[in-house]
């Protein structure tokens, strides 16, 4: 790989991090590709050893990138163990601010005016700082509280830059190892880059306020935060103030009084009805973006990472969540390999068998243990381990779920996420078909059935013509065309032995009645050597079905 020299650095160092946890092998290929002559050439910085805690440490230390790697990565069991879990996932709610200074400097190009002419007050202490950002505490001229998200200082550069390095790091790791041609990273730090180019857009992130918000009216326990028009950009975000406390800041005395069942009913049924019904739902809802407020309600914040489904997928997703619900393991197999890829390395049978196991294995654990986002993860990793590229929804939707299943029982400990699923099916179901029945459906199906029966005449007209004078034509496409033929040409091969033992053995029955010289036996020569040679031809064609037959049957 050749790199720019301000790019070598920072392959050097993530081929360190690679390095010091664990994965030296990697790093080997990255040094021994690495052609710039110079002393700070990949060295190991560690054993291998290094504690879940540096981890964090040195993601954060890299930029906000890997600050934003770290944070998804928390939020995927499926990948990381434990330990390494709870240390990431510090990284979600404390991250370094930057100055007040680099503030003003943002807030006054994004909205042409200076803080102290766009707001009556402007706190320049953040009440919280991320990867893409930090927010503020302000009120506008006429008094309404809100809060200020303004975007770090030279973000788009720096991320940018880094994902130059991770798009040919990924690559290598494609071309080069058994792991990265099974889960494409490249394809998928496509998609993470997508993501936060997204993320970095405030203003649609503004629009994602508006859309979910205007999904959710319906729930009244559950409130979104709106944009306020003017005072927000691309890199400047003012939305309404809600005033409460994030629900891991919630102490025990504070729960007691807090009516967490029917928080963690409806915030579980708001979700599903934005995945399965609305198509575009919140992706992000780890317990630092989930706010219980003053008068008792779920605030969901920073919408800046949104999933979307088509209706099909919708269609698709609620069938699996049901299968996994009821801890039916055949559905929820055939239903990935329906949404999958497949590969030629593919196994249908094992795959089926471990689905099957993973589910039964949930199942045993009791309703009120089953993790239904940790599954669907589960259900993902066994599915790509086994030659299956599955729908990148799959995974956001396993990704979401889980960190839902952790709020709702944080909310309540008794919350059972897959009852939570059977009991609203029905109405979600419901709510499906009042969609596909909208005015604009009901239209749009009218004019294809019009369009349908207005060729209708013409076609039949094409076919009949073609019939009448011997043109219509059906081509059949099998779906192994080699082994079809194969096992016909085997099937013949028998049959002609078949036949031209019983023709020797017809032949010899013939010669016996004629008398010659030539005794064999006391037979006549020619005749016994005709049946030895039919008779030693039906054994070996016997021998040869039989072993055949067995080795087929050991192979099924």
């Amino acid at each position: 790989m050749k790199f720019s020299a301000n790019h070598l650095k920072r392959y050097r160092e993530i081929a360190r991090l690679l390095w010091k946890y664990g994965r030296s092998d990697l790093a080997q290929k990255m040094a021994a590709d690495d052609e710039e002559p110079s002393s700070d050439k990949i060295k190991p910085t560690g054993t291998g050893d290094a504690s879940p805690e540096h981890l964090a440490d040195d993601l954060e230390a890299m930029g906000s990138t890997f600050v934003k790697l770290g944070q998804v990565l928390a939020g995927r069991p499926d990948l990381l163990p434990e330990p390494y879990l709870k240390a990431l996932a510090r990284l979600q709610d404390n991250v370094k601010p930057f100055s007040s200074e680099e503030v003003e400097q943002i807030v006054m190009a994004e909205l042409g005016v200076r803080i102290s002419k766009a707001f009556s007050y402007f706190d320049p202490v953040p009440i919280a700082a991320a990867s893409l950002g930090q927010v503020h505490a302000a009120a506008l001229r006429d008094g309404r509280a809100v809060v200020v998200k303004v975007q770090r200082p030279d973000i788009r550069k720096q991320i940018a830059e880094d994902f130059e390095v991770l798009a040919q790091i990924a690559g290598f790791l494609d071309a080069h190892t058994d792991v990265g041609r099974r889960y494409r990273f490249a394809s998928v730090l496509e998609e993470f880059r997508q993501t936060i180019h997204h993320e970095l857009n405030y203003e649609r992130e503004a629009q994602n306020l508006v859309s979910v918000g205007e999904n959710l009216k319906e729930f009244p326990l559950i409130v979104v935060p709106q944009p306020v028009s003017g005072y927000s950009t691309r890199c400047v975000l003012t939305m309404d103030r809600i005033e409460g406390r994030k629900i891991t800041k919630l102490g025990p005395l504070a729960r007691l009084d807090l009516k967490g069942a029917p928080l963690a009913e409806e915030l579980f049924k708001a979700y599903l009805k934005q995945v399965l019904v609305d198509g575009l739902f919140h992706a992000d809802p780890h317990p630092g973006n989930v706010f219980v407020t003053d008068d008792g309600r779920i605030a969901l914040l920073d919408l800046g990472m949104v999933g979307r489904t088509t209706p099909t997928m919708q269609e698709t997703l609620l069938k699996l969540l049901l299968a996994i619900s009821t801890g039916n393991g055949d559905d929820a197999a055939d239903l990935v390999i329906h949404m999958s890829e497949k590969t030629e390395e593919f196994d249908a049978v094992e795959f089926r068998r471990l689905i099957g196991q993973l589910v039964a294995q949930h199942q045993d654990q009791g309703l009120r243990q089953l993790n239904v986002g940790r599954t669907l993860l589960a259900l993902s990793r066994n599915a790509t381990e086994n030659g299956l590229f599955v729908p990148s929804e799959l995974t956001l939707l396993g990704k979401t779920m889980l960190q839902l299943d952790e709020v709702g029982r944080i909310l309540d400990p008794t919350f059972d996420p897959a009852a939570s699923v059977r009991r609203n099916v029905q109405d979600l179901m419901s709510q499906r078909m009042r969609k596909d029945m909208s005015k604009t459906n009901v239209v749009s199906s009218l004019l294809e059935m019009k369009s349908f029966m207005s060729h209708l005449p013409l076609r039949l007209n094409r076919i009949m013509d073609a019939v009448g004078n011997s043109e219509f034509e059906v081509k059949v496409k099998a779906v192994d065309a080699k082994m079809v033929m194969a096992g016909m040409q085997k099937i013949a091969n028998r049959i002609t032995t078949g036949l031209v033992l019983a023709a020797l053995i017809v032949g010899a029955s013939l010669l016996m009645r004629i008398e010659t010289r030539s005794r064999l036996f006391g037979y006549p020569t020619l005749a016994i050597l005709c049946f030895m040679t039919a008779a030693a031809g039906a054994i070996w064609l016997l021998v040869t079905i039989f072993l055949q037959d067995r080795k087929d049957s050991e192979k099924r």
